[in-house]
């Protein structure tokens, strides 16, 4: 299994246009952040986990070749507005987009991407796209199995996903202690971790440190970051042992 980091940065990305910070101005690549997804591969099965507005630049950028599915978290525009973009696939894997989400992330791709939807005005160049409902049942996309794990960003629902020894969770300011017992015993822990300061439906740095200590997985890492959080290299100097801050292109094989 592999899993690359596509972006690691909150909603504006890094550098944030027009901000002066010295986080912005970085010329450390680590700092420059595209919003916050991750490519899943198998030896049979590739997914993307949120297609956000730097979608296309993400794919070009890791060459990717084949798309089996999308699996999205939530309906927030960072995670879904590149949707659009999987048209390519569908024109050269001559099939339609398998597309995982629950109802509510559903109702708001129908309203966003409406003329996928609207066969009655069909025509070539549209993206193909198969909708599929999940919940917090386990289920397969292709030979990958999930579960989902049930947090809150502030008051709305987002699942989070373990696969085998990995779980990814972004967007989450609470996670249950049930919910916590599903990621126990996971090797790698990806957990949300925006800035410094306390946040109303965020991780702050504090917060998913404590979170990656309770859970105790081999390596965490954390997504999600503003610039408000530090430079990635001052940062990196202060966190835990097995802690660490993921960046663009940031690849884990096991």
């Amino acid at each position: 299994m592999k899993v690359t980091f596509l972006g690691t940065g909150t909603s504006q990305g890094i550098p944030v246009i027009s901000c002066p910070c010295n986080v912005c101005q970085s010329v450390d690549t680590h700092d420059q952040r595209l919003r916050t997804s991750i490519l899943i591969e198998s030896d049979a099965t590739a997914i993307v986990v949120d297609t956000g507005p730097d979608f296309r630049q993400q794919m070009l950028r890791e060459k990717v070749k084949r798309l089996d599915a999308v699996l999205f978290t939530h309906g927030h525009k960072d995670h879904v507005a590149g949707l659009d973009d999987v048209r390519a696939f569908n024109y050269f894997l001559q099939k339609p987009m398998d597309v995982y989400a629950t109802g509510p992330v559903q109702e708001i791709i129908r309203n966003e991407f409406s003329y996928a939807f609207d066969r009655e005005n069909d025509y070539p160049g549209i993206p193909k796209i198969k909708l599929h409902t999940i919940d917090l049942q386990p289920f397969n996309i292709g030979d990958i199995n999930f579960q989902p794990v049930e947090v809150y960003h502030f008051k709305l629902q987002v699942l989070g996903f373990r696969f085998g020894d990995f779980t990814y969770i972004t967007d989450a300011n609470y996670v249950s202690a049930a919910e916590k017992d599903k990621i126990k015993g996971s090797r790698f822990l990806v957990l949300n971790a925006l800035r410094v300061d306390k946040h109303v439906s965020h991780f702050s740095l504090a917060e998913a440190i404590a979170v990656a200590q309770e859970i105790g997985a081999e390596a965490t890492y954390f997504t999600h970051i503003s610039h408000q959080l530090g430079l990635h290299r001052e940062v990196s100097q202060q966190l835990p042992p097995n802690i660490y801050l993921a960046y663009d292109g940031l690849k884990i094989v096991w």
